[in-house]
């Protein structure tokens, strides 16, 4: 396998402390797509924290660490709409009087995607469709993937292609209330919001809640009364793929 097929997998603070079977589940969907997955151990949180609390010096160092990682491979993947944002847009506006590091934060954030981004756009690859009899499933639309990104279709052209029928909520696109240290700061504003989203879910035909951002998935999961499951892209189509059977069909 050439250098060129080559994908280091930047799995994210959520994924590797909280939820690693999306991280698994990301190694499988990316083999599955032709290509080798490797795992730079010295990966560590990409400063996005810092950044949100104010923290920009902090969030610099952090940024520059992962720079020097990430350097050596010639695509970067994350199971992370919020992290594949956070590089892609904010690294070059850290280092804007640093005309070396931004010109190596560009080369970074130029080689970054999402996860569903990178099988769709780069990997070509679509999972192959099974009988599921059109199970339906409403998407959540996280706002860094959505709004920064400008990633809506790829996920749900994902879920259709494994099967997988999307009955849309009402605001699909609508913040679910983690906005991560927002969550923090204010919880009865943060869970009001992330109750509104489970009951836009909760309206729709579908049993099944899916989204590609850990943080969201983590929020949701928290709040929800199990009146409707939620679950990270990944895991789902790794399911769809390796078991060719999932809980929903």
């Amino acid at each position: 396998m050439t250098d060129s097929k080559r994908v280091a997998l930047f799995v994210t603070c959520l994924v590797d402390q909280i939820l690693p079977e999306v991280g698994v589940s990301a190694v499988n969907l990316i083999r599955q797509a032709g290509y080798e997955v490797v795992f730079p151990e010295a990966q560590t949180c990409c400063g996005q924290p810092f950044f949100n609390s104010g923290f920009q010096d902090e969030a610099r160092r952090l940024a520059q660490r992962m720079i020097a990682i990430f350097e050596p491979y010639e695509l970067v993947v994350a199971p992370s709409g919020s992290c594949a944002a956070f590089v892609r847009a904010e690294y070059p506006q850290l280092f804007q009087d640093d005309p070396e590091l931004l010109r190596r934060a560009r080369a970074l954030a130029a080689k970054t995607y999402e996860l569903s981004e990178f099988l769709i756009h780069v990997a070509g690859w679509q999972p192959e469709p099974k009988d599921r009899q059109g199970v339906p499933v409403t998407y959540h639309d996280s706002c860094h993937m959505n709004r920064m990104l400008h990633i809506r279709q790829e996920p749900r052209a994902l879920l259709t292609a494994a099967g997988y029928t999307i009955d849309e909520m009402s605001e699909s696109d609508r913040c679910c209330g983690f906005g991560g240290i927002f969550s923090v700061h204010m919880p009865e504003i943060s869970n009001a919001m992330t109750e509104d989203k489970l009951h836009q879910a909760e309206a729709t035909s579908a049993p099944l809640l899916v989204t590609s951002d850990p943080g969201c998935l983590m929020q949701m999961r928290g709040l929800t009364d199990g009146k409707i499951r939620i679950q990270h892209l990944a895991t789902l189509l790794d399911e769809s793929v390796v078991a060719g059977d999932t809980e929903t069909s």
